[in-house]
């Protein structure tokens, strides 16, 4: 593989030292890129070389696993002491429990939750603001209705009609809103972990959300105008 300067006063690991003898390593394989100094910012510049070229008096082991990860606490404490008893291990917890005593993991906790709460009010909004002014539109057509009923049209034919103008019209809003809400993933991109900016199930959800709420608001008035006598329609006001 090819080679890099593991030091020095020049490229993207530069010692503090550069005076010092330029280590050189060969790259075997490369791993993706991963936040090692905090949840914020972006990863920086890092690479891996085996125990025997860095010996350290402490490390850190991580093991991923598919069960329960307080379930193998006991299992690996037993299995150091059998492979060496003179072998202190210390400080054994889940990623959770490392990740609570993280510096501002709290307080990063406090501000996803809030802005989750936020989110979720605004949602809850736009579906109640949709359904209000689509339903009251189509409550509106009411004489129209009648009219087109009177005239002959099938009422399954008119609630059809009406259903799909207003489904089509918030169709269109929620295309444009998809298009900007993919522009501003962009800029939250840095303060994501371990969550795509452009995650196609949130996508898929809200913009079913919508929809669903905009046919609500079509069909039920539209329904109940084609319930009603059409004489009864034409002299609404």
């Amino acid at each position: 593989g090819r080679r890099f300067s593991a030091g020095g006063s020049e490229g993207p690991f530069k010692s503090e030292n550069p005076g010092a003898s330029v280590p050189w390593k060969t790259v075997v394989g490369v791993v993706r890129d991963a936040k090692v100094q905090g949840l914020l910012g972006a990863p920086g510049n890092f690479f891996y070389v085996p125990q025997t070229q860095n010996y350290k008096s402490t490390h850190v082991l991580q093991l991923r696993t598919s069960v329960p990860p307080q379930t193998l606490i006991a299992p690996v404490e037993a299995l150091a002491r059998e492979l060496d008893p003179s072998l202190p291990v210390f400080d054994v917890m889940t990623m959770d429990q490392a990740m609570a005593g993280a510096n501002g993991y709290f307080l990063f906790k406090v501000g996803a939750a809030f802005a989750a709460t936020l989110g979720a009010l605004g949602l809850l909004l736009a579906v109640v603001g949709v359904y209000g002014v689509v339903s009251y539109a189509a409550s509106q057509r009411k004489h129209e209705i009648g009219i087109r009923i009177a005239l002959g049209a099938e009422p399954g034919g008119v609630l059809r009609l009406v259903v799909r103008q207003g489904v089509v019209l918030v169709g269109a809003g929620v295309g444009v809103g998809a298009v900007a809400a993919l522009a501003v993933s962009r800029l939250l991109g840095s303060l994501l972990v371990g969550v795509a900016p452009y995650d196609p199930v949130t996508f898929v959800c809200v913009s079913a959300l919508m929809l669903a709420a905009a046919l609500a608001a079509c069909y039920i008035p539209a329904r109940r105008a084609t319930k009603v006598d059409p004489m009864v329609a034409l002299r609404y006001e």
